[in-house]
């Protein structure tokens, strides 16, 4: 307990007692771990990171340095390994073992209309331009298993746009692309995606989108026909399509400042005069270069507008 700490309450009776290990210590407090010195601790992880773009061509070495450390120790754990130079030799030798790293380096969190004042100022704001236009482009950058954009397919089902709609999902992670064009989910999120729905302004009633299955809750395929899923990385590939909203929420916190004014050079140059750009609620376009090239539509949903 650290000084000034509270001491911890007992456990009650009956329950059992779980004992940090060393690696959950250290994650928390980035203290090193096995005896690593922070310095060797660096550069062992800067060649895992090096070792992986040059093989793989998986670029991690630009995100956030914190939150790559808590997870490769993560991986660590779980395979029984002491050091990270004995991940990167079964990484480097063994595809499966970067496979389960990726997932685990990969942000990979969603839900089904997450954040659902975003949709209610999406249907306000954004969509009566929409309907101006003859053909629509929407890109979902770091889409993982897809909720959200099945979300924006209900949303623009329901606006009567879909039918001229095409909405690009695209994720660094192919195992996630995969699961995301399946269109399944957990059943029992069921209950908490409905809130959001209608939290969201949804206009019908959320069971007729999809079918419960055993334990998971199949979607229409109506909602999949005008769904592209791609495997994408924002690192190192360039712009596919010219779009008129581009969606990255809850993504760019992952990357250092270096590589979010990177990534917003390409959402710029991806979107035409007057096309819109969604953040998630912890991002912000300052400090990217790019703050005074939007217009705020609605700054608390961090939905912009590209003027220059």
């Amino acid at each position: 307990v650290g000084r000034g700490a509270a001491e911890p309450a007992p456990p009650a009776a009956g329950e059992a007692i779980v004992t940090p290990t060393v690696r959950d210590i250290a994650a928390a407090a980035e203290a090193p771990v096995n005896g690593y010195s922070p310095d060797l601790e660096r550069i062992e992880i800067q060649l895992l990171l090096e070792g992986i773009y040059r093989h793989y061509g998986f670029d991690f070495r630009a995100y956030a340095y914190a939150s790559l450390r808590r997870r490769i120790w993560k991986r660590i754990d779980s395979d029984g390994l002491k050091t990270i130079s004995a991940l990167q030799d079964r990484v480097l030798h063994d595809p499966a073992m970067m496979e389960r790293l990726l997932l685990d380096l990969s942000i990979n969190v969603t839900a089904m209309f997450r954040d659902p004042g975003f949709y209610v100022a999406f249907r306000r704001d954004v969509v009566p331009a929409l309907r101006t236009y003859p053909f629509i482009r929407i890109w979902h950058a770091g889409c993982s298993t897809g909720g959200e954009a099945y979300s924006m397919a209900i949303l623009l089902e329901e606006e009567d746009l879909y039918d001229r709609a095409r909405i690009y999902a695209t994720d660094i992670n192919e195992v996630v692309i995969r699961k995301a064009k399946e269109g399944i989910f957990p059943l029992d999120r069921m209950q908490e995606y409905t809130q959001n729905y209608l939290r969201a302004g949804g206009t019908r009633s959320f069971s007729e989108y999809y079918t419960a299955m055993y334990d998971g809750a199949l979607f229409a395929p109506r909602l999949m026909r005008n769904i592209v899923f791609s495997q994408h990385n924002l690192v190192t590939d360039r712009s596919f399509a010219e779009c008129n909203v581009i969606l990255c929420r809850n993504v760019l916190i992952y990357f250092d400042r270096t590589l979010q004014q990177r990534v917003h050079k390409l959402f710029h140059e991806s979107l035409p005069m007057y096309g819109y750009l969604g953040l998630g609620s912890k991002e912000s376009l300052r400090f990217t270069g790019f703050e005074d090239n939007y217009e705020a539509v609605d700054r608390r949903e961090k939905i912009y507008r590209k003027i220059k």
